[in-house]
């Protein structure tokens, strides 16, 4: 199973980036895919998930500035950040869980947000 991400970058405070997460693979059917981060120094926490059904979770701290948005068919999700803050700045992991509890994570992208 490979999930592969794209769309990370530099951007001033702000500002907005769109992230990109494609799934392949053989894996069982999707039961969630979704954003997670992780800055220097702090553990990897979670940004935002959608289950299958479309019902999307996000952190508090991303609430109103963040849509998490998927194609079930396709195995895709994307993570649309607007109004970044220096905070933001991270490594952003896409992650996979199907239905039988197995997880999966792709490499990981780098988000730098400039004051």
């Amino acid at each position: 199973v490979q999930l592969v991400e794209s769309g990370g970058g530099v951007v001033q405070a702000g500002g907005s980036l769109r992230l990109s997460c494609a799934a392949s693979g053989i894996f069982f059917r999707v039961n969630a895919m979704g954003w997670y981060r992780s800055a220097p120094g702090k553990q990897r926490e979670l940004v935002g998930t959608m289950i299958r059904s479309g019902t999307t979770n996000y952190a508090d701290s991303v609430k109103g500035r963040f849509t998490i948005s998927g194609d079930n068919a396709k195995n895709t999700v994307d993570l649309q950040m607007n109004s970044l803050k220096p905070e933001d700045t991270a490594v952003y992991y896409c992650n996979l869980r199907d239905v039988a509890a197995n997880e999966y994570w792709g490499q990981g992208t780098q988000v730098t947000v400039s004051s």
